[in-house]
């Protein structure tokens, strides 16, 4: 499977940006696609995930009231809608996707076997 993710850029805090990622391979057998952030001198966070069947979703405390994710399983694509950004929203935004993953284990980066290149946030004025 690979991941191609952009939409990435520099925003004002309390601006909004939307990622995507557009997953191709072989994509029939992926049941968990989501995101996972990494700012400067900090570990690897997760963020947001999503089942592709059935579209259930989860994600972070950090983010969830201000971020959302979706899919268009036709498309092979994942979307973040980011909004209300904050200086603390700035990272390397990382497309993941897993065979195996579950609801357990879904925030945990060793979950994920396919990462996509990353494409950088940077919210600042």
């Amino acid at each position: 499977v690979q991941l191609q993710a952009c939409g990435g850029g520099l925003v004002q805090p309390g601006g909004s940006l939307r990622l995507s990622c557009a997953a191709s391979g072989r994509t029939i057998s992926v049941s968990v696609m989501g995101w996972f952030r990494q700012a400067p001198g900090k570990e690897r966070e997760f963020v947001s995930g999503l089942f592709r069947r059935g579209g259930s979703t989860t994600s972070a405390d950090s983010v969830k009231a201000r971020f959302s994710i979706s899919r268009v399983n036709a498309e092979n694509t994942v979307y973040l809608q980011m909004n209300s950004l904050k200086s603390e929203d700035t990272a390397v935004y990382y497309c993941v996707a897993s065979y195996s993953a579950i609801w357990s284990s879904i925030g945990s980066t060793t979950a994920y076997r396919y990462w996509g290149q990353g494409t950088l946030v940077t919210v600042s004025s």
